[in-house]
């Protein structure tokens, strides 16, 4: 599947010049057919593993930066030494398995009804996200 064009419009609207490197991460990012959830340390690997350029961190994290800024990914704070990103920017919920360190999708239908009791005065809530951590049973 050659997406490149996709990628490289994804780029240009996150600012970014479409270099080879950068329509590189975006292959690794978006050329899948389900959701992607990934560290940058991850995303790094990947890449080492999957292509024959050489790519910087700096690129990495810039790129990844640019694309979540513009929308086209989600970042999810797992705490506050730890951040996943998602390629599914939807709004749904999430396992995040403490043992494994794997981040698993939930959908709303996989969670009961949400009632905030304490408004913030002058703000609207824009969506719900739960993050639910688990461990494996010892």
């Amino acid at each position: 599947m050659n997406n490149n064009n996709i990628f490289i419009e994804k780029l240009r609207s996150a600012g970014l010049r479409p270099t080879i490197q950068r329509i590189n991460i975006c292959k690794v990012l978006f050329d899948r057919k389900k959701t992607f959830h990934f560290t940058i340390n991850h995303l790094k690997t990947l890449l080492q593993e999957k292509t024959d350029q050489k790519i910087s961190q700096a690129t990495v994290y810039n790129t990844i930066n640019a694309l979540t800024k513009k929308g086209h990914l989600k970042e999810i704070s797992i705490n506050s030494e730890k951040n996943y990103f998602d390629t599914n920017i939807t709004s749904h919920h999430h396992f995040y398995n403490e043992s494994t360190k794997e981040l698993i999708d939930l959908q709303d239908s996989d969670i009961g009804k949400i009632n905030i009791k304490k408004p913030l005065p002058g703000k609207k809530i824009k969506s719900i996200e739960v993050l639910v951590k688990v461990a494996n049973n010892n």
